[in-house]
């Protein structure tokens, strides 16, 4: 994660600062350039991808000589004829004429016995037989190979999207602090899950689907022509009819099915923002207002749904009529060569399997237009999915050799400029000087850009003019991982993972050993709550720390900065969360652990910042003033008044 550290994430400070419900401008994207790349991740896994094509093109081989055995079967139960009068067998009869009249006949598949003889002796009811039992065994084979294709299909669907989960949360883990900010986390998670499943969903069936429907057209094309072209050529008329129709309703479901994933997105988005704010919002008693909230983008998805399904549904019974037409057409023409054509040029059988053609050759489109919802619907994600993959990652074009334990942390911000919105500057020509192992705080009314200073100097955001050295080197300079791992922050909101106490606090210095954990928790006041758990430091935390008390989080974020022994130490209201005498301990320990530092400290009581070398006093993104604490109170400035403010009523 670039060990960018939690800060601030969701709060720029300073008044410019961008919206957080601000959703990302929609943008065309191309079905050609979607599928491009998801055939890039199914090349990834190229052995299933070949094995499954195998399996997939023997099943389609086998599929095919279906109808072609089917109508040499239909052939082989031909009529054999005996005289009524004194039942005598008739072999090879040919009826012609008059000479039909007192002649009877029966179809061989009756298996009739006179005298000891087996009606087709000649051979051929034991072709029908055969034809029968070869059948039998494709239909078996093919029914084993379709389990075995699933399992394949399973394989791969499951290895691409693996690999397109992965490589999405390694890009989410590379984008700028700013576009986590301006769009809703829960339209990000949104991505991570719903879309990827649906693409899961869709590789596992469209694969084999596509592969498979293209092997059975033109394999039935070519069987078709082998039996008869005419009634081939009538099967056609209908596939002009088929594609112009399957594209037209094809545009109009695409939009819907992309404008449902972004709903979902928000209302995902929504419960998110309600979930983890759920106890402001029942104190607030806002909990009707929520839920009008949550229930008209639920309408909206509702409806929009509505419309992709329907657009969804309508295309499957088209097509099914269509072919349906065609196997009148294909049946009719059968039935005029039969009747009227030369006679011996095509046989029932022929007809048959010509039918079944037919039907086969329609079939792998209407199952791609039974199954277009799914595919759009993936397709849709997967935009989503690479909209994320084509952000920019975090500039980092460090190239400095500075390690962390060279740096002092002797800072420098000279004519700094920044905005968070274009035409709204939050910090105007700043400047600041922080020798080595000085203790600075910034004070200002909110929106004064105190907090822009610090996400500026860890390059959580970049300066739109001027410089921010660290001993003499821009930041820019810095490898970000070298200047953040020089640096340790203590936030106001504390940060904590679904992790053991111990690891919450090695989160900056993994390699710590166990007596290094333990002196750090002591060092922060934390070791006497920690050692009254039930298991210790391997108590495991619930989310966010939920199970631990506001300042007992706080007091495990202390031991945390403390335990990574930065050069450049930063304290965000570290201790607003705890009483009044936790925070005595806790100052005593700040003093300590500021000796021999460099310390920015951004404060809004003033009696945390009282023994700070130098106040900075900020008004409007500039320096109004600075001096210590007794300087600015005697030039009664902004410092006096914000100091008498805060103090009014009480004696100091």
């Amino acid at each position: 994660m670039n060990n960018r550290g939690p800060m601030m994430a969701g709060r720029p400070g300073g008044g410019g600062g961008p919206h957080m419900s601000r959703m990302t401008r929609e943008k065309p994207k191309h079905v050609k350039k979607t599928l491009g790349r998801l055939l890039g991740y199914i090349g990834r896994a190229r052995y299933i991808l070949i094995l499954l094509l195998a399996i997939t093109l023997l099943m389609s081989a086998i599929d095919l000589l279906g109808p072609l055995l089917q109508g040499y079967a239909i052939d082989a139960i031909e009529p054999v004829y005996y005289n009524a009068a004194n039942g005598e067998l008739l072999y090879n009869y040919e009826p012609n004429g008059s000479s039909f009249e007192g002649i009877e006949a029966y179809t061989k598949f009756h298996v009739h016995f006179r005298a000891g003889a087996y009606i087709g002796r000649d051979g051929k009811t034991v072709g029908l037989v055969g034809i029968l039992l070869l059948m039998g065994i494709f239909f078996l084979v093919n029914a084993a190979m379709n389990f075995v294709m699933h399992v394949i299909a399973a394989k791969l669907s499951q290895h691409v999207v693996y690999t397109m989960r992965n490589d999405l949360f390694r890009k989410i883990s590379k984008l700028p602090i700013r576009y986590t900010d301006t769009h809703k986390h829960g339209d990000i998670m949104s991505r991570m899950t719903n879309d990827v499943e649906n693409v899961s969903n869709a590789i596992s069936n469209a694969i084999t689907l596509l592969f498979s429907g293209l092997l059975t057209i033109v394999g039935t094309l070519c069987m078709m022509l082998f039996l008869s072209p005419l009634m081939t050529l009538v099967a056609m008329v209908t596939i002009p009819l088929s594609i112009t129709v399957s594209a037209k309703l094809g545009k109009m479901m695409r939009k819907h099915f992309i404008a449902r994933q972004k709903l979902l997105g928000g209302m995902n988005g929504t419960v998110e923002e309600m979930v983890t704010s759920y106890g402001t919002v029942v104190a607030f008693g806002k909990e009707p207002a929520a839920v009008e909230i949550f229930s008209d983008i639920s309408e909206k998805y509702r409806d929009c749904s509505v419309r992709a399904r329907v657009w969804g549904s309508i295309m499957g019974p088209v097509m099914n009529f269509i072919g349906n037409l065609q196997y009148v057409l294909v049946a009719a023409t059968g039935g005029a060569l039969i009747l009227f054509g030369t006679p011996g040029a095509i046989s029932i059988g022929n007809i048959q399997s010509m039918l079944s053609y037919s039907k086969k050759f329609t079939h792998p489109i209407n199952q791609i237009a039974n199954q277009y919802s799914a595919i759009l619907t993936a397709l849709a994600g997967a935009e989503r999915i690479f909209e994320i993959m084509d952000q920019p990652d975090e500039i980092d074009e460090g190239t400095s050799t500075l390690v962390p334990a060279d740096v002092t942390g002797n800072i420098e911000f000279s004519d700094v400029q920044f905005a968070y919105v274009e035409g709204e500057p939050v910090l105007k020509g700043f400047d600041l000087s922080v020798g080595t192992g000085k203790k600075i705080a910034i004070v200002g009314a909110t929106g004064s850009g105190k907090t822009t200073v610090v996400n500026l100097l860890t390059r959580f955001y970049e300066i739109d003019g001027g410089r921010i050295a660290v001993d003499g080197t821009d930041v820019r300079d810095i490898p970000k991982d070298t200047l953040r791992r020089s640096i340790a922050i203590v936030l106001q909101d504390t940060v904590l993972f679904r992790d053991t106490i111990r690891n919450n606090i090695m989160y900056g210095r993994p390699d710590a050993t166990d007596e290094q954990v333990r002196a750090a928790a002591k060092f922060a006041r934390a070791a006497s709550f920690i050692e009254r758990l039930p298991e210790g430091y391997d108590t495991v935390l619930s989310e966010g720390g939920s199970n631990l008390s506001q300042g007992q989080r706080q007091l495990l974020s202390i031991a945390r900065a403390v335990l990574a022994d930065p050069k450049i130490l930063i304290l965000d209201e570290a201790t607003s969360s705890v009483d009044t005498r936790t925070e005595m301990h806790i100052q005593q320990a700040m003093v300590n652990l500021m000796k021999n530092r460099t310390s920015l400290i951004i404060a809004h009581r003033l009696s945390t910042v009282r023994d700070a070398d130098t106040i900075v006093v900020l008004k409007d993104g500039r320096i109004a003033e600075q001096g210590n604490h007794e300087q600015l109170l005697q030039k009664g400035g902004e410092y006096a008044a914000l100091y008498a403010n805060q103090f009014a009523g009480i004696a100091t």
